[in-house]
């Protein structure tokens, strides 16, 4: 599944061209896709449902039935509709907890992307990214790749303390143990960041299934093969996770957005150029936040 596309998006001083490439896959390991994402402007996000769990797989679907109900596609929205869709979300998904044979049944996703927000009050149009699980946010500015989001995990936790190296987190134990999902909680806590929109910008979000299967370097790598438009990069991400065994849901969405005067013809001619499966399941020592594993 792999829909690329362009848009471009009419600002009160010209535009936004956004274009994108999107893919999600199974893996080589799971059965079932637990992973969603919405990748229509002014709104790009993935949901990883989690695995093996209560539901994931109508969790992920769930946030991005939201998101679409509460975004209006082809315009910027603002930060105040972003955050209402996210607790609207998080709504939905506690709704699909239930009674069951071993006791409650919690539904739980992961969620991270970006939408273009007018912020109000003359400070202009801003990327807006949103966080809440171990799901990424990355920048990439041509040479470098900068993770902007901060994993909500328990090795993050230990990495942040000084206890862990971060090259460790991958094989330690708590690995899979994430402290904030949407579903997890009655309220709903994420990361929220308002970055300017000018000029040239490209974003990476991603599921955990690439991230933790391929390595920064090699992201960043794929990535350079850039040469002015988004499309097909994803789908090459995905493939090189895959390579790198699969063990879990993977997908991905470039975003490249290109701001400047509105002109017909400038946007013409861009158009033209441009082995093992580590289940979710809730921690049960009662920790802060709706602790739970990814």
């Amino acid at each position: 599944m792999s829909p690329d596309g362009e848009d471009v998006v009419e600002l009160d001083r010209g535009a936004a061209v956004i274009a994108h490439s999107a893919r999600t896959d199974v893996g080589r390991v799971r059965s079932m896709n637990e992973d969603a994402f919405l990748a229509e402007a002014p709104v790009f996000l993935v949901a990883d449902g989690m695995g093996g769990h209560a539901r994931g797989d109508v969790a992920s679907r769930t946030v991005v039935e939201t998101f679409r109900r509460h975004l209006v596609p082809g315009g910027p929205s603002s930060p105040e509709q972003v955050l209402d869709a996210i607790h609207s979300s998080n709504d939905a998904v506690r709704a699909l907890s239930g009674e069951g044979d071993e006791g409650t049944a919690v539904a739980g996703t992961t969620l991270a992307g970006v939408a273009l927000v007018d912020a109000g009050d003359g400070a202009g149009f801003h990327w807006m990214a949103f966080n809440i699980g171990d799901s990424r946010i990355y920048s990439w500015n041509g040479r470098t790749l900068s993770q902007l989001s901060v994993d909500h995990s328990a090795v993050q936790e230990l990495v942040d303390a000084g206890l862990i190296r971060p090259e460790d987190a991958e094989r330690h134990p708590d690995r899979n143990v994430i402290t904030r999902a949407i579903g997890a909680d009655d309220v709903v806590d994420p990361d929220v960041w308002l970055i300017p929109a000018s000029g040239r910008q490209v974003f990476l979000i991603c599921s955990d299934g690439l991230s933790k299967e391929v390595d920064d370097e090699s992201i960043a790598h794929v990535l350079v093969g850039d040469t002015g438009h988004a499309a097909g990069l994803a789908g090459e991400l995905v493939d090189l996770a895959l390579e790198h065994g699969g063990r879990d849901n993977v997908t991905a969405i470039v975003v490249e957005s290109e701001l400047g005067a509105l002109d017909d013809e400038t946007t013409k001619d861009r158009a033209a150029t441009v082995s093992a499966v580590e289940d979710t399941t809730p921690r049960t020592n009662g920790g802060a936040g709706g602790d739970v594993h990814d």
